[in-house]
């Protein structure tokens, strides 16, 4: 870390971490609102939900991620976000989060009609991280 203000930052799903490096700030989609977090923060647990997790990098350089629900932690000049999905704003596949989203809203008609067991809450993140996706594309 050359840079006082800088600290580590990391974005990690199930399938790996998409960012890992230093940044200035951190903004995610916390369950009461978002939480922006700098260098030197105080430690901090937290939930997420669906929503735009943005990082910067510099003064220039902001990487924007739709992320779905997880969990942040910032620790001794670190910040961890556990995320389930998260895909990088000029990256997202609008076919994919289309997908996503009419998959998750014909779950949720089956949980309505007795014919699934699925978590109802789980599904309704899904739907709303799709919906985040296409949001944050803006393609919505």
């Amino acid at each position: 870390m050359a840079d006082r203000r800088e600290f580590s930052v990391s974005v990690v799903t199930p399938d790996g971490p998409v960012y890992e490096g230093d940044a200035q700030m951190i903004i995610v989609p916390g369950a009461a609102g978002e939480i922006g977090v700098l260098a030197r923060h105080a430690p901090l647990i937290a939930t997420l939900k669906a929503g735009s997790t943005r990082v910067h990098v510099s003064d220039s350089e902001v990487l924007e991620f739709a992320t779905g629900p997880g969990f942040f932690q910032v620790l001794q000049d670190r910040a961890i976000a556990l995320v389930d999905d998260a895909v990088e704003a000029n990256a997202i596949d609008d076919a994919r989060a289309r997908k996503q989203l009419e998959d998750a809203q014909a779950e949720l008609e089956a949980i309505d009609r007795g014919d699934s067991t699925a978590d109802r809450w789980q599904i309704e993140q899904r739907l709303r991280h799709a919906e985040n996706q296409l949001a944050v594309a803006g393609r919505s």
